[in-house]
């Protein structure tokens, strides 16, 4: 499909939805009013494809947009029976074509903006609690047997960690994952802060979740470029 202006993919998912129920229509235009780029997750090498899944469905749960995989080692796979279905409605970014995509995705999010900060349990600096969120923030996370990369800690602009008061030395990725964008997405909806997406980017968002509920999307919207002679 041709890149349409803001107009012209208004018009195009007020078309969509003659497609969908009324009651689908309106979750689509709630949900994505909820949804956040203030804060994204990174996962470098995640192996074990439950936790990986579970991650997913997380950020979906919390409005985190999107998710940025690193597969350096290991091809990050997506279970099915325990994502539900949330992969469909979140923004997956892959880096798998260099020598170490661990610098790729840094360069990439530090351009969009972010803040590289990565989760360790090891690293004296803040909890999570302390961290500030007035600026964009990349939370990354690790193997779970290795935690993250050296390369992916030396070039980390901060690191943050959960308390614990346990024997054990950390938690499982998913449930450092849960905790970790439950607490900082509360605290970014509550700072005073423009989290919220462009109005361009709700409409990106829209039309992709629109898409991925309509019985031959592509056609539709194939027929519909021709008819109005965006093609």
């Amino acid at each position: 499909m041709k890149e349409l202006n803001l107009e012209q993919k208004k018009e195009m998912y007020n078309y969509l939805t003659a497609f969908v129920s009324d009651n689908k229509k309106s979750k689509i235009d709630e949900i994505v009013l909820s949804r956040t780029r203030h804060l994204t997750v990174v996962l470098e090498d995640i192996f074990q494809s439950q936790n990986a899944s579970a991650v997913l469905r997380t950020c979906d749960c919390f409005g985190i947009q999107d998710v940025h995989i690193i597969e350096n080692r290991y091809p990050y796979e997506i279970n099915p029976d325990v994502e539900l279905g949330s992969a469909k409605w979140l923004n997956l970014k892959r880096y798998n074509s260099a020598g170490h995509n661990t610098l790729d995705a840094y360069n990439i999010l530090r351009e969009e903006g972010y803040t590289i900060v990565a989760t360790s349990p090891h690293k004296n600096d803040l909890v999570i609690q302390d961290l500030p969120v007035d600026n964009k923030i990349a939370l990354v996370f690790g193997t779970e047997k290795e935690g993250l990369s050296e390369i992916a800690l030396q070039n980390a602009d901060a690191f943050v960690k959960i308390p614990m008061y346990g024997f054990t030395e950390s938690f499982n990725i998913s449930v450092s994952a849960a905790m970790s964008v439950f607490y900082l997405s509360e605290k970014i909806r509550n700072a005073g802060i423009s989290w919220q997406l462009k109005e361009e980017e709700i409409y990106d968002i829209k039309l992709d979740w629109i898409t991925n509920v309509i019985r031959m999307a592509e056609q539709v919207k194939d027929d519909f470029l021709l008819k109005k002679g965006w093609r």
